[in-house]
């Protein structure tokens, strides 16, 4: 049987273009499909063939050959992986461009990706939807803030990640600061309430209309928050996988992330992060449609301890899009 044809798409215009490139070498390494690469410069031109991979090499992309949209025959490629972390890659944008040309695409849809990048969005749906989620105040550009709890808090961009533009407050006096940073990112700002000692945990969920769990995971590091340069820092946080976890635990963990996942509308893959606190009470915190994909990433890693090794996870994604 002849193997499908496979277009990966990274770079992207969000400050995660980096980490887009770095998921995207690790997924044409170990890709078991033919796989060619299409990147997406920081001007949102687009770069092909040994130009894409140049980009590749050199860990980013400035400026691109070509305007948007670019000359590539997508009835080529069986299979569309968007690699694209942040906003006009993860927030329905480029999942709307594929349902309009009929591409099969792993990972979300245009609803989901959009609610999942929204910070705000996906708080309102968990809580409509009856999971627990750390206390919220969204605000607009020129809007004065009303909060119901006191500092600490995090300020937080509603649609980016990878912790950018995201500050903690622990005096008012603070907050303007804080939100002029945030604003930097969006027009739309998400404060909310710090949990302290708290324990990070995640789970890696797959499937389109049937969705499974991973094992659960841990992150883990010595004092501060989970910032940008925690997470891109080698050897600054611990990954524990599995977490240390009664068996009770883990499957609520499971559980939750499956419900969580099923009401934002997820299909493919989505990576679900908790906070635990120390009396056990736990915290849906939010969901990424599109994970860090590198071979040493949580989502990966996870997938891994249930027997579903890097290449294998590529495979599994690859057919739920084709499936859909």
């Amino acid at each position: 049987m002849k193997k499908p044809r496979l277009l990966l798409i990274a770079g992207g215009r969000s400050p995660e273009h980096p980490v887009s490139l770095a998921s995207a070498e690790g997924v044409l390494k170990a890709s078991p499909f033919p796989t060619e690469l299409a990147v997406i410069a920081m001007d949102g031109r687009w770069l092909l063939g040994s130009a894409a991979l140049a980009a590749l090499e050199a860990g980013e992309a400035a400026n691109g050959a070509h305007p948007f949209p670019p000359p590539i025959e997508w009835s080529a490629y069986d299979v569309v992986f968007p690699l694209l972390h942040g906003r006009w890659g993860e927030d329905g944008t480029i999942q709307g461009f594929f349902e309009m040309l009929g591409v099969p695409y792993v990972g979300a849809g245009v609803a989901a990706s959009a609610v999942a990048m929204d910070k705000d969005l996906t708080k309102r749906v968990l809580n409509d939807s009856g999971l627990n989620v750390v206390p919220w105040v969204a605000v607009r550009r020129g809007e004065d803030p009303l909060l119901p709890f006191d500092p600490p808090y995090f300020v937080k961009p509603a649609n980016t990640g990878s912790s950018v533009g995201i500050v903690r407050v622990e005096r008012m006096l603070d907050l303007d600061r804080a939100l002029l940073e945030a604003f930097k990112y969006d027009k739309k700002v998400v404060i909310e309430q710090a949990l302290d000692e708290v324990r990070e945990l995640e789970v890696g969920v797959l499937g389109n209309d049937r969705l499974e769990a991973s094992v659960v995971g841990e992150i883990a590091y010595e004092e501060g928050f989970y910032d940008y340069e925690k997470k891109y820092t080698p050897g600054a946080v611990r990954l524990d996988i599995p977490a240390a976890l009664d068996p009770g635990t883990q499957e609520t963990l499971q559980e939750l992330a499956l419900r969580a996942a099923r009401a934002i509308g997820v299909e493919g893959m989505a990576r679900v992060d908790f906070f635990m606190t120390p009396e056990g009470e736990i915290f849906v915190n939010e969901l990424n449609t599109i994970p860090g994909f590198t071979p040493t990433s949580m989502f990966p890693k996870l997938w891994a301890a249930t027997n579903l090794a890097y290449p294998a996870l590529i495979e599994r994604l690859v057919e739920l899009a084709r499936s859909r």
